[in-house]
């Protein structure tokens, strides 16, 4: 068992089946050592796991949730790239992550630290990253998060 799976079992993690594409786009595109992830939404057994904006309609934790169910659906994309070996990621480099805000919300960063704080526990210092937190009126069919990412691999 690879070092990853390991720590996604101690985790108490099981990874989805990969998502497919809600638009005219691919899940993920590699060039040289860094595969792109298309922006996630919070799928989990073919439901959204949280719409409408934050606070309004979703509460800053279940943001957070739902930017640590992004996380693991891109990383789901990412093991499909890499044959299933995610011990192939050098480092996660960028998260993008947009959720989708009421006037006057200003803890967008707090709701991508469901992301972050994930990648961290899964990668350890790999896991740590450059990242936007950006606040929008809307997103795809009426997510409350959107979490695009960058890997390097070898």
């Amino acid at each position: 068992m690879s070092s990853i799976a390991r720590t996604l079992e101690t985790l108490s993690i099981t990874l989805p089946p990969a998502p497919k594409p809600v638009a005219a786009y691919i899940p993920a595109v590699r060039t040289g050592n860094l595969i792109f992830v298309s922006g996630q939404l919070p799928f989990s057994s073919g439901q959204l796991l949280a719409t409408g904006p934050v606070p309004s309609k979703t509460s800053l934790e279940a943001a957070q949730a739902a930017a640590r169910q992004c996380i693991l659906n891109a990383l789901s994309i990412l093991a499909d790239q890499l044959g299933g070996d995610l011990d192939r990621v050098e480092r996660i480099v960028r998260l993008g992550v947009f959720v989708c805000s009421d006037a006057g919300f200003t803890e967008q960063p707090k709701v991508a630290n469901g992301a972050s704080e994930l990648l961290q526990q899964i990668f350890g210092e790999k896991g740590r990253h450059a990242r936007a937190a950006v606040g929008s009126i809307a997103l795809p069919l009426g997510a409350s998060v959107e979490v695009e990412m960058i890997a390097e691999v070898r």
